[in-house]
């Protein structure tokens, strides 16, 4: 899951998709079976244009083919397959076109939901569509006439792949080769965004009608236990919650059951709710943060003492303001979830029943938007 963001903003550095490296890997791979050459760098062509060189750090001949490695760099983006080495095993083949393999690490699809076929290999299309760009550029290059079988793989690929979504999305045996753009910019978000839709398309396309969202670990195993969910239901968002509200703003309806999502529920930490309360739909550091001003104002609304509101406005965190709060047996947890409600109401199809669900640091629900006390205040 997407970690907590960091208070401390600093320059960061952009990343290579893990689409960029495979593509990467099949022109090294093309160079040295048609033109018996074996360069430590090569260039590839991203999808709006750039031009960007990879290292090349392994050639090895295998069956009818070669195999060839690149060392994924996501530059400073908290990714998962940072460092890992990604390779290709490329095979020319008799018949024209090119066949599209999983190796090891890599994927398979195994539910109803995704872009991809259940049984094909992870490998999304835009990746496919730069590998089979570059390999016909060659291809045309060396007069080559004959096809290409193109397996791509990570080395331990599976058990990172324990730090994604993908056993929840229905892709298992190891990680996704993915990119729309062929670079990774730090928290830019668009492979979390990407991975959030997905979920939601995989949970109706399976027959779930009521999704949970949640921005952290305690939050969704909270919520998990609550309703006894399955896995397949519960969606990731992160500090991406304006993204996952805008994804449900139409009417979300499987073309081929016909399920619709009738249901969302929202958990989160306290913190990152207040942001949500106030508006903010992303719930970064970089992009928001904590308004003392509005937990004072709340506070005040519920009889706070005018020594308490300075307290809270004198406050470093979220948790300061809440432990203070429930001391003076104050409910601001349920305020800050009515509040987010109205915002996510505001922007999900009005056919979709919402409610909002607090937590505390320690994963326990501290508030909620449809009026359970949870015995916060009991002696």
């Amino acid at each position: 899951m997407w970690p907590e963001s960091n208070e401390t903003e600093q320059p960061l550095r952009n990343g290579l998709t893990t689409g960029s490296c495979a593509t990467a890997c099949c022109v090294a791979a093309v160079r040295a079976l048609l033109a018996n050459k074996q360069p430590a760098t090569v260039e590839i062509t991203l999808p709006r244009g750039e031009k960007v060189d990879l290292d090349i750090i392994d050639y090895q001949i295998i069956d009818n083919g070669i195999r060839t490695a690149t060392i994924k760099d996501a530059g400073d983006d908290p990714d998962a397959t940072h460092g890992a080495t990604l390779f290709v095993e490329l095979r020319l083949t008799a018949e024209q076109g090119i066949v599209f393999k999983a190796a090891e690490g890599v994927g398979t699809v195994t539910r109803d939901g995704l872009v991809l076929a259940i049984g094909e290999p992870a490998i999304n299309p835009v990746p496919r569509k730069m590998i089979t760009s570059h390999l016909q550029h060659y291809a045309l290059v060396y007069q080559y006439q004959g096809g290409f079988e193109v397996s791509v793989g990570v080395e331990n690929g599976e058990k990172i792949s324990l730090n994604t979504m993908n056993s929840r999305l229905g892709i298992l045996g190891g990680l996704s080769i993915l990119g729309t753009t062929g670079i990774v910019r730090p928290y830019s978000c668009a492979a979390y965004i990407a991975s959030i839709h997905q979920g939601i398309d995989v949970a109706l396309a399976n027959g779930f009608t009521h999704i949970a969202a949640s921005t952290g670990i305690a939050s969704e195993h909270a919520i998990k236990e609550h309703y006894q969910m399955d896995e397949v239901s519960l969606i990731e968002m992160g500090d991406f919650v304006g993204a996952m509200l805008k994804y449900l703003r139409r009417e979300k309806t499987d073309k081929k059951t016909g399920n619709k999502i009738t249901k969302l529920s929202i958990s989160g930490g306290f913190g990152k709710l207040t942001k949500l309360a106030n508006g903010h739909l992303d719930l970064n550091s970089r992009q928001s943060s904590i308004d003392f001003q509005q937990l004072a104002n709340i506070a005040k609304s519920l009889g706070a003492t005018a020594q308490l509101q300075q307290e809270i406005l004198d406050a470093n965190t979220t948790i300061e303001v809440f432990n203070k709060t429930q001391a003076a047996e104050l409910d601001i947890a349920t305020v800050i979830c009515k509040d987010a409600l109205k915002v996510a109401q505001g922007i999900v199809h009005e056919s979709i029943e919402v409610e909002v669900w607090a937590v505390d640091r320690k994963g326990q629900f501290v508030g909620n938007s449809i009026g359970d006390h949870l015995g916060r205040f009991k002696k």
